[in-house]
């Protein structure tokens, strides 16, 4: 059974990598859900976030195969419960008298910050889970969305 899992992988920071591990993932038609890379506390090294949906059995092969490049240091799949996982989402919604009340209060339940507002539109930021973010998404659908970007997630072992 496919479900989704966090890789934490942690590369020498040096040009073309994320290259590379897109295009392992490419050869063995594995699907990325999203990646996110950055460098660590050291400049040397850039920690990938990499979520894919997979079986057991295949999570298993994307760790050998990353394993065998060359700037690869570490993978680990990180287990939801002993992780903190987040993603960025920024949201622009229609400005209109009749839905800005409805569009703020909705943002108002989720902690979003209002980040830019004119007469035709409304920017919202938010940061949380996955689901939180997914579900307000789907609460200000009906409002219409103008804009969407989301970071993809985020994520670091628990202790």
């Amino acid at each position: 059974m496919e479900k989704y899992n966090v890789l934490s992988v942690l590369v020498d920071n040096t040009p073309g990598l994320l290259l590379r591990v897109a295009g392992l993932f490419n050869r063995r038609a594995y699907n990325i859900a999203s990646v996110v890379a950055a460098e660590t506390e050291d400049p040397a090294i850039t920690r990938m976030t990499i979520v894919v949906y997979s079986t057991d059995d295949t999570l298993e092969q994307v760790q050998k195969q990353l394993m065998k490049l060359v700037d690869v240091r570490e993978v680990k799949v990180l287990n939801p419960h002993n992780a903190v996982c987040r993603e960025h989402l920024l949201i622009k919604m229609e400005n209109s008298e009749e839905s800005r009340t409805a569009i703020v209060n909705i943002a108002c339940l989720f902690d979003a910050k209002i980040i830019d507002s004119s007469e035709k539109s409304i920017t919202f930021e938010l940061t949380g889970e996955h689901d939180k973010l997914n579900s307000f998404i789907n609460m200000l659908r009906p409002y219409g969305i103008k804009q969407l970007t989301k970071s993809g997630i985020s994520a670091q072992e628990r202790g």
